[in-house]
């Protein structure tokens, strides 16, 4: 097997998941309790990864990302020469964006369970909405913030089409394990290929079958915590 591009893979999901639980909190809480009429807008493309074929959307975020775009200009500038395309921090940008939905929606959908009346009390007693949101908000919603972390990470481990795109295959860089799995079988190495899709496959059905048995353990003591 290709432990360097497992390796390459584990270390990508582990930092876009951690990302992501910072950014996709504050959205799925805009998301939920936002009143403005066009939020359906911003559902729409948080969603849009869902739905847009992965190239499409890797090809957009190498536009964006390029050297003649200004975020790739002020990476440059910070980097002192430093390109975002084909490169490791290109690809976290690029898995961030593709595994957004992943995270934001349990989120949101776990925000949404919580009792608004126990929200607006919080907020009568001069509670700011912040301290409402770390104190009540997301203790509430753990085991959908949980959900959303462990299926980013999952998802970012399986990605393919995007990272190709954005990173190119670069052994050490950007060669994650999906892209490692189709140059053996382009290579006719049908057995590594066989060995590494088992291994992925292992830890797919492992991570979503943590989730559902976490998601039953939290849900049955958390009520009561």
């Amino acid at each position: 097997m290709d432990w360097q591009a497992i390796g390459l893979s584990l270390r990508l999901a582990i930092l876009t998941t951690a990302i992501l639980l910072i950014v996709g909190m504050p959205i799925a809480y805009w998301l939920t309790y936002s009143p403005r009429r066009w939020r359906f807008l911003v559902e729409a493309v948080v969603a849009l990864p869902l739905v847009l074929p992965p190239t499409v959307l890797g090809f957009y975020v190498l536009l964006a990302i390029g050297p003649r775009s200004p975020v790739g200009a002020i990476y440059r500038v910070l980097t002192s020469g430093g390109l975002l395309p084909f490169s490791f921090p290109g690809l976290l940008v690029a898995s961030v964006l593709y595994s957004l939905p992943f995270t934001v929606q349990p989120m949101a959908g776990a925000f949404a369970a919580v009792d608004r009346k126990l929200v607006e009390a919080s907020w009568c007693l001069g509670v700011s909405r912040l301290a409402t949101f770390r104190r009540i908000v997301v203790p509430l919603a753990v085991p959908g913030i949980v959900t959303g972390a462990i299926l980013s990470f999952a998802h970012t481990m399986g990605e393919f089409g995007v990272v190709l795109m954005v990173g190119g295959n670069i052994a050490g860089v950007t060669r994650t394990v999906s892209i490692s799995i189709y140059d053996q079988v382009q290579a006719l190495d049908y057995t590594a290929a066989a060995e590494t899709s088992l291994f992925l496959l292992a830890l797919s059905f492992s991570v979503l079958a943590l989730t559902y048995s976490l998601q039953r353990r939290i849900w049955a003591v958390w009520p009561t915590s």
